[in-house]
């Protein structure tokens, strides 16, 4: 049988020798577990003489708690040693220079469309807003656009899809910002009803819209700015003085030409294409299609509740995103969109 000073001495070996606190505990346990060495020398203490019992239980606790102190030591120093450990191996050297905290800025886009509201403000024109999920009514038929038009199909337009599967066709994303202006006509004639004349209205519409399109010029999301001008006495040689202004000041110079186009929208009579020249400069002489416009259509105005034979107004509709490509000289519209911070890290 071993006596207690071998257990002891056999414990304090055993505990120093072991390096992990999982197998500390399995130590412990053949010394202080329910069938540990010391337990059973307990355990046979009801075999010995009654005038033996009392040294040899004060002997056993000695043992014990000697081997009790040397497992809490080496608990402790296992301890010691895996934060020691630990704090090694996520150690900071102080002496490097700091990393810093990079500074984020706005996407060129952003950057364009806030200098667009700026400018239009300027010159008295409010920004309105609108839903980017529309009805076929706001985003086709109230914009004289037929029912077979080619820009209801569904090569063209994004239809909401209904939980069971089926197109809503009579939800879509919008294709333009042009049902803000209906929408605000709207608003524009409630508020105004009880009133004997109805003041003009000046809106510009920009935000995201929708087509089904994509290649280095096109994108199936894009941007869009719309304009809208109604009044009594509203003229296309307004049109063109607003765009004009609007453009000058826009590209910071003079040094530029603007010319109309005829061509044809369902929702402007007579209707243009808005083209624009540098005079100088990598694009000089070249001529770039950037917008469409035209005085608005009397079925239009009578959709927004406006009566066409006392007032008249024009509207136009540009890309923020082309003039955004054209002022910092852009040449893939999908750079906006990519997330690639090298390129976006150009605009901080």
């Amino acid at each position: 049988m071993n006596t207690l000073d071998e257990i002891v001495a056999r414990a304090l070996a055993e505990f120093v020798a072991i390096g992990e606190p999982a197998k500390l505990e399995e130590a412990k346990a053949q010394y202080l577990g329910k069938a540990g060495l010391l337990t059973e020398q307990l355990k046979n203490l009801g075999k010995l003489p009654p005038e033996e019992k009392k040294t040899a239980g004060a002997a056993i606790n000695a043992a014990k708690n000697q081997v009790e102190e040397a497992l809490n030591a080496r608990r402790e120093a296992l301890k010691r040693a895996a934060l020691e450990a630990q704090l090694s191996a996520e150690a900071l050297d102080v002496t490097l220079p700091g990393r810093g905290r990079s500074r984020g800025g706005l996407h060129p886009v952003t950057r364009s469309l806030d200098r667009i509201e700026q400018l239009f403000r300027t010159i008295g024109f409010e920004v309105a807003d609108g839903p980017e999920i529309e009805g076929d009514w706001h985003n086709f038929t109230a914009l004289n656009t037929p029912e077979k038009h080619p820009a209801r199909s569904m090569h063209d337009t994004f239809y909401i899809q209904a939980e069971d599967g089926s197109v809503q066709e009579d939800v879509l994303l919008r294709t333009h910002t042009s049902p803000v202006q209906v929408r605000y006509m709207q608003a524009h004639v409630e508020k105004y009803k009880h009133e004997a004349t109805m003041p003009e209205i000046r809106i510009i519409a920009p935000g995201r819209v929708y087509r089904v399109d994509s290649d280095a010029t096109h994108s199936p999301m894009f941007h869009q700015v719309e304009g809208l001008w109604i009044g009594e006495k509203v003229s296309f040689a307004d049109l063109r003085g607003v765009l004009a202004d609007f453009l000058r000041c826009f590209f910071e110079s003079d040094d530029l030409n603007l010319r109309f186009r005829p061509s044809f929208f369902p929702f402007t009579e007579p209707s243009a294409e808005i083209d624009m020249a540098f005079m100088s400069g990598p694009n000089k002489g070249r001529w770039l299609e950037i917008g469409g416009c035209g005085m608005v259509h009397p079925n239009v105005l009578r959709h927004g509740g406006i009566d066409p034979e006392k007032y008249i107004g024009f509207a136009f509709g540009m890309g923020p995103d082309r003039l955004t490509m054209l002022r910092y000289g852009i040449d893939d519209l999908r750079l906006f969109f990519d997330g690639d911070l090298r390129f976006l890290s150009q605009f901080k």
